[in-house]
Protein backbone atom coordinates (compact mmCIF):
# COMPACT_ATOMS: atom_id res chain seq x y z
CA UNK A 1 0.00 0.00 0.00
CA UNK A 2 2.22 2.82 -1.24
CA UNK A 3 2.19 6.12 0.57
CA UNK A 4 0.57 9.03 -1.24
CA UNK A 5 3.20 11.36 -2.70
CA UNK A 6 2.92 14.91 -1.50
CA UNK A 7 3.96 18.01 -3.39
CA UNK A 8 3.36 20.60 -0.71
CA UNK A 9 3.55 20.96 3.04
CA UNK A 10 0.45 19.63 4.74
CA UNK A 11 -1.88 22.38 5.94
CA UNK A 12 -4.73 22.29 8.43
CA UNK A 13 -7.99 20.83 7.12
CA UNK A 14 -9.74 23.90 8.56
CA UNK A 15 -7.72 26.47 6.61
CA UNK A 16 -10.61 27.35 4.21
CA UNK A 17 -12.41 28.92 7.19
CA UNK A 18 -9.87 31.76 7.02
CA UNK A 19 -11.87 33.04 4.03
CA UNK A 20 -14.97 35.01 5.02
CA UNK A 21 -17.02 34.06 1.95
CA UNK A 22 -16.37 30.37 2.48
CA UNK A 23 -17.35 30.64 6.16
CA UNK A 24 -20.60 32.37 5.27
CA UNK A 25 -21.60 29.91 2.54
CA UNK A 26 -20.53 26.87 4.55
CA UNK A 27 -22.58 27.94 7.57
CA UNK A 28 -25.65 28.60 5.43
CA UNK A 29 -25.23 25.24 3.68
CA UNK A 30 -25.23 23.64 7.13
CA UNK A 31 -28.77 24.90 7.75
CA UNK A 32 -29.89 23.99 4.24
CA UNK A 33 -28.48 20.47 4.64
CA UNK A 34 -30.45 20.07 7.87
CA UNK A 35 -33.69 20.86 6.05
CA UNK A 36 -32.81 18.53 3.17
CA UNK A 37 -32.16 15.63 5.51
CA UNK A 38 -35.35 16.24 7.47
CA UNK A 39 -37.26 16.24 4.19
CA UNK A 40 -35.50 13.06 3.04
CA UNK A 41 -36.48 11.20 6.20
CA UNK A 42 -40.07 12.41 5.86
CA UNK A 43 -40.32 11.37 2.20
CA UNK A 44 -38.82 7.91 2.79
CA UNK A 45 -40.98 7.21 5.83
CA UNK A 46 -44.11 8.58 4.15
CA UNK A 47 -43.51 6.18 1.26
CA UNK A 48 -43.38 3.21 3.65
CA UNK A 49 -46.85 4.25 4.79
CA UNK A 50 -48.53 4.81 1.42
CA UNK A 51 -46.81 2.11 -0.70
CA UNK A 52 -46.66 -1.65 -0.24
CA UNK A 53 -43.68 -2.39 -2.51
CA UNK A 54 -40.08 -2.41 -1.32
CA UNK A 55 -39.12 -1.14 -4.75
CA UNK A 56 -41.24 2.01 -4.32
CA UNK A 57 -39.48 2.80 -1.03
CA UNK A 58 -36.05 2.41 -2.67
CA UNK A 59 -37.21 4.60 -5.59
CA UNK A 60 -37.39 7.60 -3.24
CA UNK A 61 -33.58 7.52 -3.25
CA UNK A 62 -33.57 7.09 -7.05
CA UNK A 63 -35.93 10.02 -7.59
CA UNK A 64 -33.50 12.45 -5.94
CA UNK A 65 -30.36 11.08 -7.65
CA UNK A 66 -31.71 10.41 -11.17
CA UNK A 67 -31.83 14.16 -12.06
CA UNK A 68 -28.05 14.35 -11.59
CA UNK A 69 -27.59 11.73 -14.29
CA UNK A 70 -29.98 13.48 -16.67
CA UNK A 71 -29.24 17.17 -16.16
CA UNK A 72 -25.75 17.47 -14.65
CA UNK A 73 -23.91 18.05 -17.94
CA UNK A 74 -26.31 20.83 -18.92
CA UNK A 75 -25.92 22.32 -15.44
CA UNK A 76 -22.14 22.11 -15.77
CA UNK A 77 -22.24 23.95 -19.11
CA UNK A 78 -24.33 26.66 -17.46
CA UNK A 79 -21.88 26.85 -14.54
CA UNK A 80 -18.93 27.42 -16.90
CA UNK A 81 -20.67 30.08 -18.98
CA UNK A 82 -23.04 32.00 -16.71
CA UNK A 83 -22.99 33.68 -13.31
CA UNK A 84 -22.75 30.76 -10.88
CA UNK A 85 -24.30 32.72 -8.01
CA UNK A 86 -27.44 33.43 -10.04
CA UNK A 87 -27.71 29.81 -11.11
CA UNK A 88 -27.61 28.70 -7.47
CA UNK A 89 -30.22 31.29 -6.49
CA UNK A 90 -32.52 30.09 -9.28
CA UNK A 91 -32.12 26.48 -8.13
CA UNK A 92 -32.86 27.36 -4.51
CA UNK A 93 -36.02 29.28 -5.41
CA UNK A 94 -37.21 26.35 -7.54
CA UNK A 95 -36.80 24.00 -4.60
CA UNK A 96 -38.61 26.37 -2.23
CA UNK A 97 -41.66 26.28 -4.50
CA UNK A 98 -41.63 22.50 -4.95
CA UNK A 99 -41.11 21.79 -1.24
CA UNK A 100 -43.96 24.14 -0.32
CA UNK A 101 -46.26 22.31 -2.75
CA UNK A 102 -45.09 18.98 -1.31
CA UNK A 103 -46.03 20.16 2.20
CA UNK A 104 -49.44 21.39 1.02
CA UNK A 105 -50.40 18.13 -0.73
CA UNK A 106 -49.29 16.04 2.23
CA UNK A 107 -51.24 18.20 4.69
CA UNK A 108 -54.32 18.00 2.44
CA UNK A 109 -54.10 14.20 2.33
CA UNK A 110 -53.76 14.12 -1.45
CA UNK A 111 -50.32 12.51 -1.58
CA UNK A 112 -49.85 9.32 -3.62
CA UNK A 113 -46.66 7.29 -4.21
CA UNK A 114 -46.18 8.57 -7.76
CA UNK A 115 -46.85 12.21 -6.86
CA UNK A 116 -44.32 11.89 -4.04
CA UNK A 117 -41.74 10.48 -6.45
CA UNK A 118 -42.49 13.22 -8.99
CA UNK A 119 -42.03 16.03 -6.48
CA UNK A 120 -38.86 14.56 -4.97
CA UNK A 121 -37.60 14.22 -8.56
CA UNK A 122 -38.17 17.97 -9.08
CA UNK A 123 -36.28 18.73 -5.87
CA UNK A 124 -33.48 16.54 -7.21
CA UNK A 125 -33.54 18.62 -10.41
CA UNK A 126 -32.97 21.72 -8.30
CA UNK A 127 -29.95 20.19 -6.62
CA UNK A 128 -28.64 18.91 -9.97
CA UNK A 129 -28.74 22.50 -11.23
CA UNK A 130 -27.20 23.88 -8.03
CA UNK A 131 -24.33 21.49 -7.30
CA UNK A 132 -21.99 22.00 -10.32
CA UNK A 133 -22.06 25.76 -9.74
CA UNK A 134 -21.55 25.28 -6.00
CA UNK A 135 -18.56 22.99 -6.40
CA UNK A 136 -16.99 25.01 -9.23
CA UNK A 137 -17.37 28.15 -7.09
CA UNK A 138 -14.95 26.74 -4.52
CA UNK A 139 -12.14 27.39 -7.00
CA UNK A 140 -13.34 30.99 -7.34
CA UNK A 141 -13.36 31.56 -3.58
CA UNK A 142 -10.25 29.64 -2.51
CA UNK A 143 -6.70 29.09 -3.80
CA UNK A 144 -6.01 25.77 -5.50
CA UNK A 145 -4.05 24.31 -2.57
CA UNK A 146 -7.06 24.70 -0.27
CA UNK A 147 -9.51 22.83 -2.52
CA UNK A 148 -9.00 19.34 -0.97
CA UNK A 149 -9.78 20.74 2.48
CA UNK A 150 -12.77 22.69 1.14
CA UNK A 151 -14.26 19.59 -0.51
CA UNK A 152 -13.80 17.61 2.70
CA UNK A 153 -15.40 20.40 4.77
CA UNK A 154 -18.36 20.58 2.40
CA UNK A 155 -18.82 16.85 2.79
CA UNK A 156 -18.46 17.20 6.54
CA UNK A 157 -21.12 19.94 6.52
CA UNK A 158 -23.63 17.52 5.03
CA UNK A 159 -22.64 14.67 7.30
CA UNK A 160 -22.55 16.84 10.39
CA UNK A 161 -26.22 17.46 9.78
CA UNK A 162 -26.69 13.82 8.84
CA UNK A 163 -25.60 12.92 12.37
CA UNK A 164 -28.50 14.90 13.88
CA UNK A 165 -30.80 15.83 10.98
CA UNK A 166 -32.39 12.41 10.45
CA UNK A 167 -33.07 12.03 14.17
CA UNK A 168 -34.67 15.49 14.18
CA UNK A 169 -36.57 14.54 11.06
CA UNK A 170 -37.80 11.31 12.60
CA UNK A 171 -38.90 13.18 15.72
CA UNK A 172 -40.76 15.79 13.64
CA UNK A 173 -42.49 13.10 11.55
CA UNK A 174 -43.45 11.12 14.66
CA UNK A 175 -44.83 14.14 16.53
CA UNK A 176 -46.06 16.62 13.90
CA UNK A 177 -46.32 14.59 10.69
CA UNK A 178 -44.53 14.56 7.32
CA UNK A 179 -46.22 17.77 6.13
CA UNK A 180 -44.59 19.79 8.91
CA UNK A 181 -41.20 18.23 8.10
CA UNK A 182 -41.57 19.36 4.47
CA UNK A 183 -42.55 22.86 5.65
CA UNK A 184 -39.51 22.93 7.95
CA UNK A 185 -37.29 22.38 4.91
CA UNK A 186 -38.90 25.31 3.08
CA UNK A 187 -37.64 27.71 5.73
CA UNK A 188 -34.17 26.11 5.80
CA UNK A 189 -33.63 27.03 2.15
CA UNK A 190 -33.68 30.73 3.03
CA UNK A 191 -30.40 30.53 4.97
CA UNK A 192 -28.48 29.65 1.81
CA UNK A 193 -30.50 32.09 -0.30
CA UNK A 194 -29.53 34.92 2.10
CA UNK A 195 -25.84 33.93 2.03
CA UNK A 196 -25.81 33.84 -1.78
CA UNK A 197 -27.43 37.28 -1.92
CA UNK A 198 -24.71 38.65 0.43
CA UNK A 199 -21.89 37.14 -1.65
CA UNK A 200 -20.73 39.69 -4.18
CA UNK A 201 -18.97 37.40 -6.59
CA UNK A 202 -16.45 39.06 -8.91
CA UNK A 203 -16.85 37.52 -12.36
CA UNK A 204 -13.98 37.99 -14.78
CA UNK A 205 -14.88 40.05 -17.82
CA UNK A 206 -15.38 37.81 -20.84
CA UNK A 207 -13.44 39.04 -23.85
CA UNK A 208 -15.09 36.44 -26.09
CA UNK A 209 -18.75 35.71 -26.81
CA UNK A 210 -20.34 33.08 -24.58
CA UNK A 211 -20.07 29.51 -25.89
CA UNK A 212 -23.18 28.12 -27.54
CA UNK A 213 -24.95 25.75 -25.17
CA UNK A 214 -24.59 22.67 -27.38
CA UNK A 215 -20.94 23.44 -28.13
CA UNK A 216 -20.22 23.94 -24.44
CA UNK A 217 -21.62 20.50 -23.58
CA UNK A 218 -19.71 18.91 -26.47
CA UNK A 219 -16.49 20.58 -25.25
CA UNK A 220 -17.04 19.10 -21.78
CA UNK A 221 -17.57 15.61 -23.20
CA UNK A 222 -14.51 15.95 -25.42
CA UNK A 223 -12.25 17.08 -22.58
CA UNK A 224 -13.27 14.21 -20.31
CA UNK A 225 -13.06 11.57 -23.06
CA UNK A 226 -9.48 12.68 -23.81
CA UNK A 227 -8.47 12.68 -20.12
CA UNK A 228 -7.68 9.10 -18.99
CA UNK A 229 -7.52 10.01 -15.30
CA UNK A 230 -10.97 11.61 -15.37
CA UNK A 231 -12.41 8.56 -17.13
CA UNK A 232 -10.97 6.27 -14.45
CA UNK A 233 -12.44 8.40 -11.67
CA UNK A 234 -15.87 8.37 -13.29
CA UNK A 235 -15.86 4.62 -13.88
CA UNK A 236 -14.92 3.93 -10.27
CA UNK A 237 -17.43 6.47 -8.91
CA UNK A 238 -20.21 4.87 -10.98
CA UNK A 239 -19.38 1.43 -9.58
CA UNK A 240 -19.13 2.81 -6.06
CA UNK A 241 -22.46 4.65 -6.32
CA UNK A 242 -24.17 1.58 -7.82
CA UNK A 243 -23.12 -0.68 -4.95
CA UNK A 244 -22.69 1.54 -1.87
CA UNK A 245 -26.16 3.12 -2.21
CA UNK A 246 -27.71 -0.16 -1.01
CA UNK A 247 -27.39 1.07 2.58
CA UNK A 248 -29.25 4.33 2.06
CA UNK A 249 -31.81 2.76 -0.27
CA UNK A 250 -32.80 -0.09 2.07
CA UNK A 251 -32.20 1.51 5.48
CA UNK A 252 -35.89 2.52 5.92
CA UNK A 253 -36.80 -1.14 5.45
CA UNK A 254 -34.12 -2.26 7.92
CA UNK A 255 -35.57 0.09 10.51
CA UNK A 256 -39.18 -0.88 9.83
CA UNK A 257 -38.96 -4.64 9.17
CA UNK A 258 -35.80 -6.04 10.73
CA UNK A 259 -35.66 -3.85 13.82
CA UNK A 260 -39.41 -3.14 14.06
CA UNK A 261 -38.68 0.53 14.73
CA UNK A 262 -40.32 3.87 14.01
CA UNK A 263 -39.38 6.99 12.06
CA UNK A 264 -37.25 8.03 15.05
CA UNK A 265 -35.34 4.73 14.83
CA UNK A 266 -34.67 5.34 11.14
CA UNK A 267 -33.48 8.86 11.91
CA UNK A 268 -31.14 7.68 14.65
CA UNK A 269 -29.63 5.06 12.35
CA UNK A 270 -29.04 7.65 9.63
CA UNK A 271 -27.51 9.85 12.33
CA UNK A 272 -24.90 7.22 13.15
CA UNK A 273 -24.11 6.90 9.44
CA UNK A 274 -23.55 10.67 9.39
CA UNK A 275 -21.48 10.55 12.58
CA UNK A 276 -19.19 8.02 10.93
CA UNK A 277 -18.92 10.30 7.90
CA UNK A 278 -17.85 13.21 10.12
CA UNK A 279 -15.09 11.07 11.63
CA UNK A 280 -14.06 10.02 8.13
CA UNK A 281 -13.90 13.65 6.97
CA UNK A 282 -11.73 14.65 9.94
CA UNK A 283 -9.35 11.77 9.26
CA UNK A 284 -9.04 12.31 5.49
CA UNK A 285 -5.69 14.09 5.72
CA UNK A 286 -4.08 11.45 7.93
CA UNK A 287 -5.46 8.56 5.90
CA UNK A 288 -4.06 10.00 2.66
CA UNK A 289 -0.64 10.42 4.27
CA UNK A 290 -0.56 6.66 4.86
CA UNK A 291 -2.47 5.24 1.87
CA UNK A 292 -2.49 5.92 -1.84
CA UNK A 293 -5.73 7.04 -3.46
CA UNK A 294 -6.33 3.54 -4.81
CA UNK A 295 -6.08 1.95 -1.38
CA UNK A 296 -8.43 4.53 0.12
CA UNK A 297 -11.07 3.59 -2.48
CA UNK A 298 -10.37 -0.13 -2.25
CA UNK A 299 -10.57 -0.02 1.54
CA UNK A 300 -13.91 1.84 1.34
CA UNK A 301 -15.38 -0.93 -0.83
CA UNK A 302 -14.20 -3.59 1.62
CA UNK A 303 -15.48 -1.73 4.70
CA UNK A 304 -18.91 -1.28 3.12
CA UNK A 305 -18.97 -4.97 2.15
CA UNK A 306 -18.36 -5.97 5.78
CA UNK A 307 -21.02 -3.54 7.04
CA UNK A 308 -23.60 -4.86 4.56
CA UNK A 309 -22.84 -8.48 5.47
CA UNK A 310 -23.53 -7.93 9.17
CA UNK A 311 -26.46 -5.57 8.56
CA UNK A 312 -28.16 -8.47 6.79
CA UNK A 313 -28.29 -10.37 10.11
CA UNK A 314 -28.73 -7.52 12.57
CA UNK A 315 -32.01 -7.26 14.48
CA UNK A 316 -30.75 -4.83 17.14
CA UNK A 317 -30.68 -1.08 16.71
CA UNK A 318 -27.43 -0.67 18.66
CA UNK A 319 -25.58 -3.18 16.45
CA UNK A 320 -26.94 -1.64 13.25
CA UNK A 321 -25.85 1.82 14.41
CA UNK A 322 -22.32 0.58 15.14
CA UNK A 323 -22.13 -1.02 11.68
CA UNK A 324 -23.31 2.19 10.00
CA UNK A 325 -20.48 4.31 11.45
CA UNK A 326 -17.59 2.74 9.46
CA UNK A 327 -19.87 2.67 6.42
CA UNK A 328 -20.38 6.44 6.73
CA UNK A 329 -16.63 7.00 7.07
CA UNK A 330 -15.95 4.93 3.95
CA UNK A 331 -18.67 6.80 2.07
CA UNK A 332 -17.26 10.29 2.71
CA UNK A 333 -13.64 9.24 2.18
CA UNK A 334 -14.43 7.89 -1.28
CA UNK A 335 -16.67 10.64 -2.58
CA UNK A 336 -14.39 13.36 -1.23
CA UNK A 337 -11.42 11.78 -2.98
CA UNK A 338 -13.32 11.39 -6.26
CA UNK A 339 -14.41 15.03 -6.16
CA UNK A 340 -10.97 16.45 -5.38
CA UNK A 341 -9.32 14.35 -8.11
CA UNK A 342 -11.75 15.73 -10.69
CA UNK A 343 -11.25 19.35 -9.55
CA UNK A 344 -7.45 19.04 -9.65
CA UNK A 345 -7.49 17.30 -13.05
CA UNK A 346 -9.50 19.94 -14.96
CA UNK A 347 -8.66 23.58 -15.76
CA UNK A 348 -11.05 26.32 -14.66
CA UNK A 349 -12.67 26.79 -18.09
CA UNK A 350 -14.13 23.26 -18.02
CA UNK A 351 -14.20 22.36 -14.31
CA UNK A 352 -17.99 22.80 -14.02
CA UNK A 353 -18.58 20.39 -16.89
CA UNK A 354 -16.02 17.89 -15.58
CA UNK A 355 -17.70 17.94 -12.16
CA UNK A 356 -21.12 17.56 -13.76
CA UNK A 357 -20.03 14.49 -15.72
CA UNK A 358 -18.56 13.05 -12.54
CA UNK A 359 -21.92 13.65 -10.85
CA UNK A 360 -23.71 12.09 -13.81
CA UNK A 361 -21.65 8.91 -13.36
CA UNK A 362 -21.95 8.85 -9.58
CA UNK A 363 -25.63 9.65 -9.24
CA UNK A 364 -26.49 7.58 -12.27
CA UNK A 365 -24.96 4.62 -10.46
CA UNK A 366 -26.85 5.52 -7.29
CA UNK A 367 -30.17 5.87 -9.12
CA UNK A 368 -29.72 2.53 -10.89
CA UNK A 369 -28.49 0.89 -7.70
CA UNK A 370 -31.44 2.14 -5.63
CA UNK A 371 -33.87 0.60 -8.10
CA UNK A 372 -31.83 -2.60 -8.42
CA UNK A 373 -31.50 -3.23 -4.68
CA UNK A 374 -35.18 -2.39 -4.11
CA UNK A 375 -36.26 -4.94 -6.72
CA UNK A 376 -33.88 -7.52 -5.28
CA UNK A 377 -35.30 -6.89 -1.79
CA UNK A 378 -38.77 -7.64 -3.16
CA UNK A 379 -37.54 -11.03 -4.41
CA UNK A 380 -34.89 -12.07 -1.85
CA UNK A 381 -35.88 -9.98 1.14
CA UNK A 382 -33.89 -7.18 2.75
CA UNK A 383 -31.32 -9.57 4.25
CA UNK A 384 -30.80 -11.32 0.92
CA UNK A 385 -30.24 -8.01 -0.87
CA UNK A 386 -27.60 -6.98 1.69
CA UNK A 387 -25.78 -10.31 1.35
CA UNK A 388 -25.65 -9.99 -2.44
CA UNK A 389 -24.49 -6.37 -2.10
CA UNK A 390 -21.61 -7.41 0.19
CA UNK A 391 -20.31 -9.78 -2.49
CA UNK A 392 -20.68 -7.16 -5.25
CA UNK A 393 -18.85 -4.58 -3.10
CA UNK A 394 -15.92 -6.97 -2.68
CA UNK A 395 -15.76 -7.37 -6.46
CA UNK A 396 -15.94 -3.58 -6.82
CA UNK A 397 -12.87 -3.20 -4.63
CA UNK A 398 -10.93 -5.78 -6.63
CA UNK A 399 -11.70 -3.93 -9.88
CA UNK A 400 -9.05 -1.46 -8.73
CA UNK A 401 -6.41 -4.01 -9.72
CA UNK A 402 -7.12 -3.26 -13.39
CA UNK A 403 -8.80 0.18 -13.09
CA UNK A 404 -6.54 1.95 -10.64
CA UNK A 405 -7.65 5.18 -9.02
CA UNK A 406 -5.17 7.93 -10.07
CA UNK A 407 -3.32 9.99 -7.51
CA UNK A 408 -3.84 13.75 -7.43
CA UNK A 409 -2.65 15.63 -10.50
CA UNK A 410 0.47 17.77 -10.01
CA UNK A 411 -0.06 19.63 -13.29
CA UNK A 412 -0.23 23.41 -13.36
CA UNK A 413 -3.59 24.03 -15.02
CA UNK A 414 -3.61 27.81 -14.61
CA UNK A 415 -4.04 29.66 -17.94
CA UNK A 416 -0.94 31.16 -19.54
CA UNK A 417 -2.77 34.34 -20.63
CA UNK A 418 -0.03 34.93 -23.22
CA UNK A 419 -1.99 34.57 -26.45
CA UNK A 420 -2.58 37.66 -28.55
CA UNK A 421 -4.55 37.63 -31.77
CA UNK A 422 -2.42 37.87 -34.92
CA UNK A 423 -2.85 40.83 -37.24
CA UNK A 424 -4.94 39.78 -40.23
CA UNK A 425 -5.20 41.33 -43.68
CA UNK A 426 -8.74 40.06 -44.21
CA UNK A 427 -11.68 41.57 -42.38
CA UNK A 428 -12.94 38.49 -40.52
CA UNK A 429 -15.99 38.43 -38.31
CA UNK A 430 -15.95 36.34 -35.11
CA UNK A 431 -18.06 33.62 -36.74
CA UNK A 432 -16.10 33.50 -40.00
CA UNK A 433 -14.76 30.07 -40.77
CA UNK A 434 -13.87 27.24 -40.90
CA UNK A 435 -10.30 28.12 -39.96
CA UNK A 436 -7.33 25.92 -40.81
CA UNK A 437 -4.12 26.36 -38.79
CA UNK A 438 -0.72 25.07 -39.89
CA UNK A 439 2.47 25.24 -37.82
CA UNK A 440 5.82 24.49 -39.51
CA UNK A 441 8.75 22.89 -37.64
CA UNK A 442 12.26 22.03 -38.85
CA UNK A 443 13.46 18.90 -37.06
CA UNK A 444 16.81 17.12 -37.33
CA UNK A 445 16.56 13.44 -38.16
CA UNK A 446 18.17 12.45 -34.84
CA UNK A 447 15.44 14.39 -32.95
CA UNK A 448 12.48 12.83 -34.79
CA UNK A 449 11.68 10.14 -32.16
CA UNK A 450 11.61 12.71 -29.37
CA UNK A 451 9.62 15.12 -31.56
CA UNK A 452 6.98 12.48 -32.26
CA UNK A 453 6.76 11.64 -28.56
CA UNK A 454 6.19 15.28 -27.60
CA UNK A 455 3.70 15.69 -30.44
CA UNK A 456 1.66 12.82 -29.03
CA UNK A 457 1.12 14.82 -25.83
CA UNK A 458 0.52 18.02 -27.80
CA UNK A 459 -2.11 16.34 -29.97
CA UNK A 460 -4.11 15.37 -26.87
CA UNK A 461 -3.88 18.91 -25.53
CA UNK A 462 -4.97 20.40 -28.87
CA UNK A 463 -7.98 18.09 -29.15
CA UNK A 464 -9.02 18.60 -25.52
CA UNK A 465 -9.02 22.36 -26.08
CA UNK A 466 -11.23 22.21 -29.18
CA UNK A 467 -9.06 21.45 -32.23
CA UNK A 468 -10.54 19.19 -34.90
CA UNK A 469 -9.07 17.04 -37.68
CA UNK A 470 -5.59 17.27 -36.19
CA UNK A 471 -2.81 15.84 -38.35
CA UNK A 472 0.98 15.82 -38.51
CA UNK A 473 2.50 16.03 -42.01
CA UNK A 474 6.07 15.52 -43.30
CA UNK A 475 7.32 17.14 -46.47
CA UNK A 476 8.46 14.61 -49.06
CA UNK A 477 10.94 16.97 -50.78
CA UNK A 478 12.23 18.49 -47.53
CA UNK A 479 12.00 15.72 -44.92
CA UNK A 480 13.25 18.00 -42.15
CA UNK A 481 10.05 20.07 -42.57
CA UNK A 482 7.11 18.94 -40.42
CA UNK A 483 3.68 20.61 -40.38
CA UNK A 484 1.11 20.39 -37.64
CA UNK A 485 -2.37 20.97 -39.05
CA UNK A 486 -5.80 21.30 -37.40
CA UNK A 487 -9.18 22.96 -37.90
CA UNK A 488 -11.53 25.03 -35.75
CA UNK A 489 -15.10 25.99 -36.75
CA UNK A 490 -14.74 29.78 -36.53
CA UNK A 491 -12.20 32.47 -35.78
CA UNK A 492 -13.62 33.08 -32.29
CA UNK A 493 -13.23 29.37 -31.55
CA UNK A 494 -9.59 29.61 -32.60
CA UNK A 495 -9.06 32.44 -30.11
CA UNK A 496 -10.93 30.50 -27.43
CA UNK A 497 -8.81 27.42 -28.18
CA UNK A 498 -5.60 29.35 -27.55
CA UNK A 499 -6.92 31.07 -24.43
CA UNK A 500 -7.48 27.62 -22.91
CA UNK A 501 -3.77 26.84 -22.99
CA UNK A 502 -2.45 26.03 -19.51
CA UNK A 503 0.97 26.41 -17.93
CA UNK A 504 1.48 22.68 -18.36
CA UNK A 505 0.66 23.02 -22.07
CA UNK A 506 3.23 25.82 -22.28
CA UNK A 507 5.90 23.36 -21.14
CA UNK A 508 5.04 21.12 -24.10
CA UNK A 509 5.29 24.10 -26.45
CA UNK A 510 8.71 24.94 -24.99
CA UNK A 511 9.91 21.39 -25.66
CA UNK A 512 8.72 21.61 -29.27
CA UNK A 513 10.43 24.96 -29.77
CA UNK A 514 13.66 23.53 -28.33
CA UNK A 515 13.57 20.78 -30.97
CA UNK A 516 12.91 23.26 -33.78
CA UNK A 517 16.10 24.04 -35.79
CA UNK A 518 14.98 27.01 -37.87
CA UNK A 519 16.45 30.49 -37.60
CA UNK A 520 13.03 31.80 -36.51
CA UNK A 521 10.38 30.32 -34.21
CA UNK A 522 7.96 27.79 -35.76
CA UNK A 523 5.88 29.57 -38.40
CA UNK A 524 2.08 29.56 -37.92
CA UNK A 525 -0.21 29.94 -40.92
CA UNK A 526 -3.88 30.90 -40.52
CA UNK A 527 -6.16 30.05 -43.41
CA UNK A 528 -9.89 30.30 -43.98
CA UNK A 529 -11.52 27.62 -46.08
CA UNK A 530 -13.37 28.58 -49.23
CA UNK A 531 -15.93 26.36 -50.86
CA UNK A 532 -16.81 26.64 -54.51
CA UNK A 533 -20.20 25.94 -56.10
CA UNK A 534 -21.09 25.22 -59.70
CA UNK A 535 -24.03 27.42 -60.65
CA UNK A 536 -24.32 26.03 -64.20
CA UNK A 537 -22.25 23.39 -65.85
CA UNK A 538 -21.12 25.89 -68.49
CA UNK A 539 -20.16 28.62 -65.99
CA UNK A 540 -16.87 28.87 -64.08
CA UNK A 541 -16.65 28.13 -60.36
CA UNK A 542 -17.01 31.07 -58.01
CA UNK A 543 -15.98 31.51 -54.35
CA UNK A 544 -18.57 31.09 -51.62
CA UNK A 545 -19.34 33.94 -49.22
CA UNK A 546 -17.76 34.11 -45.75
CA UNK A 547 -19.63 32.35 -43.02
CA UNK A 548 -21.01 34.86 -40.56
Amino acid sequence: MPKLPTTAKRTSSLVPFQHKTFRSLWSAALVSNLGTLVEGVAAAWLMTSIATSHGMVALVQSSTTLPYMIFSLAAGALADNFDRRRIMLTAQLLMVCVSAFLAFLTYAGEMTPWILLGLTFLIGCGWALHDPSWQASMGDILPREHLPSAVALNGMSYNLMRSIGPAIGGLIVATAGAAFAFLFNVFCYFALIAALLRWKAVRARQALPREAFGSAMAAGFRYVLLSPNLLKVMCRSFIFGLTAVVILALLPLVAREQIKGTAVTYGVMLGFFGLGAICGALLIGRVREVLSNEWVIRGAFFILAISCFFLAWSEHVWLSCLLLMPAGAAWIQSFSLFNVTVQLSAPRWVVGRALSLYQTATYGGMAAGSWLWGELADVQGVSGAFLVASVVLLIGGLIGIVLRQPDFETLNLDPTNKFSEPTLQLDLRPRSGPIMVMVDYRIDQRDVPEFLSVMTSWRKARLRDGARQWALLRDLEKPELWTECYHVPTWVEYVRHNNRQTQDDAEIVARLEALHRGDCPPKTHHKIERQTVRVHDDLPLRPHLDRT
